[in-house]
């Protein structure tokens, strides 16, 4: 079973969801097609970075927990990943806006974006040298200034909600592929690249690096659904 860890870790995170797509009340399954060009847009940057640090050595991948079937150096488990994860984020976002009212959580908006400004800015400035750290703090700064100040979206409290809200998947799905619950990580990560701070066994920039992705994928599913 061990090489198909990894591909049954995307499976098992995206069943549901897509099973429930297709609920007469939901009815997912019909932006299907602006959901895959939506992702597309913010998974090609991604991969490249994904690309990028995998041929660096800021991370890596035990090829024991994958099929063994690489694309660019990567595994295609892990291209797969960016459309599997977003999905069930994406999916759960609409749900919830579709049946539940957050209007109170517009009004974090400021809140959440001078907390986050200062705290990553700070982390971006005194951890330059750990590219993985660097890196992740910048894109997520630019994402977020880009949405609040510059297109002035005012969904980013909601949307932070129900980033919190996928934080058990979160745990789930990354601490097995940091090395919980199995012998040993399907993912890798250089000591000197990162802060080394770590949630069990998640390093601390998976989740803000997990955080602008949800951001710019609920942006880019918006724009392309309602213009």
């Amino acid at each position: 079973m061990m090489p198909y860890t990894y591909i049954l870790i995307n499976f098992f995170t995206v069943i549901i969801c897509f099973l429930a797509s297709f609920d007469r009340r939901i009815q997912f399954h019909k932006l299907f097609g602006k959901f895959l060009l939506s992702c597309t847009i913010v998974a090609i940057p991604f991969i490249i970075w994904d690309i990028w640090f995998t041929a660096k050595g800021v991370w890596w991948f035990n090829v024991d927990y994958t099929l063994g079937i690489k694309i660019a150096g990567l595994p295609i488990e892990e291209w797969m990943f960016f459309y599997c994860i977003p999905f069930a984020c994406v999916f759960t976002y609409y749900c919830l806006e579709k049946f539940f009212t957050f209007g109170w959580a517009d009004v974090l908006n400021n809140l959440i974006v001078f907390i986050a400004v200062v705290v990553l800015g700070v982390a971006g400035l005194l951890y330059h040298e750990r590219i993985y750290t660097f890196l992740t703090v910048t894109v997520t700064l630019i994402t977020l200034c880009y949405l609040h100040f510059i297109v002035q979206k005012e969904w980013i409290g909601k949307a932070s909600f129900v980033y919190l809200i996928l934080m058990p998947g979160f745990f789930a799905v990354n601490g097995i592929l940091t090395g919980s619950l199995i012998p040993s990580p399907v993912v890798n990560y250089n000591p000197d690249d990162f802060l080394g701070l770590r949630m069990g066994t998640i390093p601390v920039e998976d989740a803000v690096y997990g955080y602008s992705q949800f951001l710019l994928n609920i942006y880019f599913f918006k724009k392309i659904t309602h213009g």
